[in-house]
């Protein structure tokens, strides 16, 4: 299916590995440009070499700090700089701390929602009134545990409910701007995220990597673990014009975990 994305430019934050990474490769695949923002120069450099070798397409770095407030309009006009025209914004970038409540700090707290929900909510501020121009649309990646809470998550959870009833308010004003906005709820995506949870659990058991994985599949009633490439695909179609139909949705996308309404 031609997805009809062949150049037009969108911006990926998070993008210097993992999902971030897995979806400006896929939209690249499918004729974007992609404008890539993180925190490490060379992990996005590496991204972004590999973008132009594997697809053609163009693909500019800009190094941010999301949690500041001024960098988000300064990635958006560096994006507009280097395209001269922003079509998509994937906002992907945000890691919350898990952790016992009594023991998770202020700055915990003010971090979780600095960079995952302050940030996409300024990224999504500044690079409006250019996608509108364009028709865009927008996707925010942000997680099940918006749906499902737990103990140890509660700085995650909140923040991704807060970014569930963003997207949908920004949806209502999308309706009449003519921007399309949706997020996506990834479940266990094989990230170095997961990674690290993954050694901690051989670290509790004792056990091989091989075992941990087992062990945490049967946990939580899933098949197998997802890959950043598979979100990017959704990511990709929900930038179409082919999608246009779908709009201030949130889909979970988690191999069948979340079992709620």
């Amino acid at each position: 299916m031609d997805l009809e994305l062949k150049n037009k430019v969108a911006i990926v934050t998070g993008a210097s590995r993992g999902i971030g990474e897995g979806s400006a490769m896929m939209l690249a695949e499918e004729g974007c440009d992609v404008f890539l923002v993180a925190r490490s120069s060379a992990d996005l450099e590496r991204v972004a070499a590999n973008v132009r070798s594997k697809t053609g397409r163009r693909a500019a770095t800009h190094v941010a700090d999301l949690m500041d407030p001024k960098a988000p309009a300064a990635a958006v006009a560096a994006a507009m700089q280097a395209f001269g025209r922003i079509d998509f914004l994937v906002n992907n970038a945000g890691a919350t701390k898990r952790g016992n409540f009594f023991e998770l700090t202020d700055d915990d707290w003010a971090s979780g929602y600095g960079l995952k929900f302050l940030g996409a909510m300024r990224m999504t501020r500044s690079a409006w009134p250019h996608i509108r121009v364009n028709k865009g649309a927008i996707v925010n990646i942000i997680g099940i545990g918006s749906r499902t809470a737990s103990a140890e998550f509660t700085i995650g959870g909140s923040v991704n409910s807060a970014l569930v009833n963003f997207t949908k308010a920004t949806g209502d004003i999308g309706r009449t701007d003519g921007v399309r906005v949706n997020a996506i709820n990834p479940g266990h995506i094989q990230t170095s995220r997961l990674e690290k949870r993954v050694e901690a659990a051989m670290t509790k058991t004792n056990g091989t990597r091989e075992d941990a994985i087992k062990s945490m599949i049967a946990e939580l009633g899933i098949n197998r673990f997802g890959q950043p490439e598979e979100i990017g695909r959704l990511v990709a179609y929900l930038c179409s014009p082919k999608a246009d139909f779908i709009h201030s949705t949130v889909i979970d996308m988690d191999g069948g975990e979340t079992l709620a309404i």
